[in-house]
């Protein structure tokens, strides 16, 4: 199997979304990536965990009609991992696309999530595709793959985990138009936690106040504070019968912190809360 080959057995279709994922706009972040978009521009979407940057995604995917690979990148994640290598298959050595090369080649578009968590390597790999080139070299094959107007490289990271092993180089990030999410406002948050769960409006107004707790605890003992997502999680406990004390022992309190002191503090502010 050639490489032409292997790009006509990848399937875009199965990448779309198809069902519109619920998303609540929480400023201008829709138009600007509509706009980037249009402008064959690459976007960064920063901010802290669970705040909605991949549904973000999701849902623009979803808008323009374009299929979304999603990369969830780690420590072991290389430069080969994302463009492709060589396969033993059949007992014949075959060139297989990564995510990025299959990205490129259909016109999809490729999110990287956490980029920073990759090895250094990775985002030398994207700079040709992140300025006027908008190409891939892939070395192995001698083979430069020019990006179709429709394909959108995108990526993220949380800036509160940054340090000097873990931080997006100034020479990355400045090819970039940025989007900065953060946890919406309480009445957004609630509104959201309503549509994804189905509990009543009172719990989930409880579930906002115990969350901006947490997150003012941020850096006085923990990393983070409670994002939307595990008010989410909370959320479904109780509204399949769990009390509301433990769901929030489960799916938040637990999630942030193993310290006995700082949990004890976390679990009594849910108490008091609920």
């Amino acid at each position: 199997m050639d490489t032409i080959d292997q790009a006509k057995s990848y399937k875009p279709e199965e990448y779309f979304v198809e069902t519109e994922p619920y998303y609540e706009p929480v400023s201008d972040e829709i138009e600007v990536f509509e706009a980037a978009y249009k402008n064959q521009l690459p976007i960064l979407l920063k901010g802290p965990t669970g705040c909605g940057k991949t549904r973000f995604m999701e849902y623009m995917g979803w808008r323009i009609k374009r299929p979304l690979i999603t990369v969830s990148c780690h420590d072991d994640l290389t430069a080969s991992d994302l463009v492709g290598r060589y396969l033993v298959t059949g007992g014949e050595t075959v060139w297989v696309d990564g995510p990025l090369a299959r990205s490129v080649r259909s016109g999809s578009i490729c999110y990287l999530d956490e980029v920073v968590e990759a090895r250094k390597d990775t985002t030398v790999v994207i700079h040709p595709l992140c300025d006027d080139r908008r190409v891939l070299p892939i070395e192995k094959l001698g083979e430069l793959i020019e990006a179709p107007a429709e394909f959108c490289m995108a990526i993220s990271y949380n800036p509160g985990y940054q340090s000097v092993l873990k931080d997006l180089k100034q020479s990355t990030r400045q090819r970039f138009v940025a989007l900065e999410f953060d946890y919406p406002d309480a009445d957004t948050e609630q509104k959201i936690i309503e549509a994804e769960t189905g509990i009543d409006a009172s719990s989930a107004k409880q579930l906002v106040k115990f969350a901006q707790m947490t997150r003012n605890l941020k850096g006085s003992g923990l990393d983070e504070g409670a994002s939307t997502r595990l008010l989410v999680h909370a959320g479904k406990l109780i509204s399949t019968g769990v009390s509301p004390v433990t769901a929030c022992k489960s799916s938040i309190s637990q999630a942030l912190t193993d310290d006995p002191d700082m949990l004890s503090a976390v679990n009594e502010l849910s108490s008091s809360v609920f």
